[in-house]
């Protein structure tokens, strides 16, 4: 007999569970991004002035959700969107010394959820967790 394993609605309930516990405990700490835009960040940390639809592509997230996501960080002074000098039509984003200060507090805050989410798990269990996530995430990648 076969069971149904309803790994849709798994993964969906545990990924806004997990996004929503993550928000508040950056409010909680006084983290004036969410993780959402702490992504954003994160990437511009990295590597600064890319282009709106790279930082969606990479982070998986609409056109239209990233324009909104863009003005929120850009109205608290946390990016600019600067003219490509190679092409004056196309617009890139550029994190600001407080976009990255802000960012820095949050990675201590989702480090510390990620050591959370770790706890009373195995390290071969981590690893099995990590293989599949990273499986699944690269099976639907652009998709």
């Amino acid at each position: 007999m076969s069971t149904d394993h309803k790994l849709i609605f798994l993964l969906t309930v545990v990924q806004q569970g997990v996004k929503n516990y993550t928000n508040n405990a950056l409010a909680a700490e006084g983290v004036r991004i969410t993780l959402a835009q702490s992504g954003v960040l994160f990437l511009l940390e990295r590597q600064d002035r890319r282009m709106m639809s790279e930082i969606g592509k990479i982070l998986g997230i609409e056109n239209s959700a990233m324009t909104g996501l863009i003005d929120r960080l850009e109205k608290s002074d946390y990016v600019t969107r600067t003219t490509d000098p190679d092409d004056r039509r196309a617009l890139l984003i550029c994190a600001t010394p407080a976009g990255l200060e802000e960012a820095q507090k949050a990675k201590t805050v989702i480090r510390s959820v990620n050591d959370e989410i770790k706890s009373g798990l195995s390290e071969h269990q981590i690893e099995v967790f990590s293989r599949v996530l990273d499986g699944l995430s690269k099976k639907f990648k652009g998709m």
